[in-house]
């Protein structure tokens, strides 16, 4: 009965200003969540599954979603399905043709359910290519380096075709033959019941894992495989402001695609080790200058070390401890907008000096003295007084 199904908005967890693509989203989520091959035996997500469908079926429709919208689950009574549409109806199958063509890959998914032709029967070409898998590695660089940028040479493993065999895997002379249970496809089709009828779903073949070729003598130097593994020098171009953890992704340098898919990347994580004068944050430095008791009183010109090399500054007179200031543009290089960099920012410390002679004794007591006489003549604190 209609009072008893849930609101098709709620089923698919979308509002009810959604659009065709959150719907499209929210359903592909779902079908591949509770598909029966995925879930076989549960009779929940079966039901959720035909669920789901049901919902999408209305929703995904301008004319079916208005009277939905308009008159709810009764403007479906007495309608196939319970929804006003028939599982069977080609409308239905495109709709099917277009989500389990994107859940289950290449023009395969699913096919035949209770006549419906052949979920993504419409679509031409099953690929059972693939790119090769990413290879991940890592380089140490400096602070600086990571500031300024810098040009690393790795030494790795990688792999390339085999020279014998040209990357086929047949032994020099033979070729590989097509397989005889595909037919060279690469897949097969299995015919099995569903909740909507007898369905077909395709496969991998099991005997050529997929490449439709069948290689009788395998070739010696590979073992088959296609490709063998050699030391290579690959150059790196680290980035002006990259940051420790970050990776630099190298094209066409990872492991082989299958079947003749691309090659993989090779990935490249950067561990920048830490600076004795520099810390970063984001894309500012923070450093500190050590200023003698003079120099903070009297004022200086000064030569602040920067990571692009030393900044004059004029010091006032009278700067106290903590004092911090700004060196524009002395940070770090954004990495996506050229000639832009952060800040320096520098904070002034005053180096009180541990041990004294005579004269930088008598010196200082005497400076005391013209400041109103802080301290007694054996240099203790006065009870009242304070340096």
């Amino acid at each position: 009965m209609a009072e008893n199904k849930r609101d098709y908005y709620e089923v698919l967890g979308v509002p009810k200003t959604a659009d065709e693509a959150a719907i499209k989203h929210a359903y592909r989520i779902l079908a591949k969540k509770y598909h029966p091959d995925a879930n076989p035996g549960d009779k929940e997500a079966e039901a959720k599954f035909k669920e789901a469908s049901e919902a999408y079926a209305v929703l995904i429709d301008p004319e079916k979603r208005s009277k939905y919208d308009q008159f709810g689950h009764a403007a479906f009574d007495g309608a196939a399905g319970g929804a006003g549409f028939d599982f069977n109806s080609a409308e239905f199958s495109d709709i099917f043709g277009d989500i389990f063509g994107d859940i289950f890959g290449g023009g395969g998914g699913f096919g035949g359910f209770g006549g419906f032709g052949g979920f993504g029967s419409s679509r031409s070409g099953y690929s059972t290519s693939s790119q090769g898998a990413n290879v991940r590695t890592r380089i140490r660089i400096s602070f600086r380096e990571a500031i300024n940028g810098v040009e690393k040479e790795l030494d790795l493993n990688l792999k390339e075709p085999c020279p014998d065999c040209k990357g086929s895997g047949a032994k020099p002379g033979t070729t590989p033959v097509t397989c005889s249970q595909c037919g060279g496809s690469g897949h097969i089709t299995v015919t099995q019941r569903t909740i909507f009828g007898m369905g077909q779903t395709v496969r991998t073949c099991p005997t050529c894992n997929g490449s439709g070729k069948i290689i009788k003598e395998k070739c010696a130097k590979c073992g088959g495989n296609g490709y063998i593994s050699r030391r290579q020098k690959v150059k790196v171009s680290v980035p002006a402001g990259i940051d420790d953890g970050q990776s630099i992704r190298i094209r066409g340098k990872g492991e082989p695609g299958i079947n003749g898919g691309p090659y993989g990347d090779l990935l490249v994580e950067v561990l920048v080790s830490d600076d004795p004068l520099f810390v970063r944050q984001d894309t500012d430095i923070y450093s500190s200058y050590e200023l003698s008791f003079a120099q903070a009183a009297l004022g200086d010109t000064i030569r602040i070390p920067t990571v692009y090399g030393d900044v004059e500054y004029e010091l006032k007179a009278g700067t106290q401890p903590g004092t911090r200031i700004r060196l524009r543009g002395k940070g770090v290089p954004y990495l996506r907008q050229e000639n832009v960099k952060g800040d320096n920012y520098v904070t002034f410390t005053v180096k009180v000096p541990e041990r004294m002679n005579k004269e930088q004794r008598e010196a200082l007591l005497a400076y005391d003295a013209a400041m109103g006489g802080h301290l007694s003549g054996d240099g203790k604190k006065k009870r009242k007084g304070f340096l």
